[in-house]
């Protein structure tokens, strides 16, 4: 066997050896993402651009090291928004941080969205998940889900009959 080889299988045994390890490290429980707060930034052409505050907690006992975020924004089940942002930071064990993401909407998912929100057939609630993903150090990146529902004032809505 030539040297090349051997260093080869040895890398190649190593990082097979510590993915199973990382398959087997106790999970971590899921972080709790809300949003805290939307400003508005200037936008392009026919889209609408904002910054979301997300405040991330971590329950689990170890902090989460972020080097970039993505974020996708449901209403009604279909897309409305996404975002990146290549922010870095630490969420601390048993903390919380508030992240910066800006958002893009395109005027397509704009019309759509309000159709689907103030059409016919409307109760004046609307549905949404938050979606995203804080990129982390070789395979230790954190998936997160956040849904639920709103309901908007009477009067902004047509109630169905």
């Amino acid at each position: 066997m030539s040297i090349q080889y051997k260093i080869g299988a040895t890398i190649l045994a190593g990082i097979l050896l510590l993915a199973s390890g990382c398959a087997n490290m106790p999970g971590r429980d899921p972080v709790e993402v809300y949003v805290a707060g939307i400003e508005p930034l200037p936008g392009e052409g026919l889209e609408l651009r904002m910054v979301v505050k997300l405040r991330v907690q971590n329950p689990n006992d170890t902090a989460i090291e972020y080097d970039g975020i993505h974020v996708n924004l449901n209403l009604q089940g279909k897309r409305f928004a996404s975002g990146v942002s290549d922010a870095a930071g630490r969420v601390p064990r048993f903390g919380e941080a508030v992240i910066e993401v800006p958002l893009s909407v395109s005027a397509f998912r704009m019309v759509r969205g309000a159709i689907d929100v103030f059409g016919p057939r409307r109760d004046g609630k609307i549905q949404y998940q938050l979606q995203g993903k804080l990129a982390g150090p070789l395979f230790n990146s954190v998936r997160f889900t956040s849904q639920g529902e709103m309901t908007l004032p009477e009067g902004l809505y047509q109630e169905s009959k």
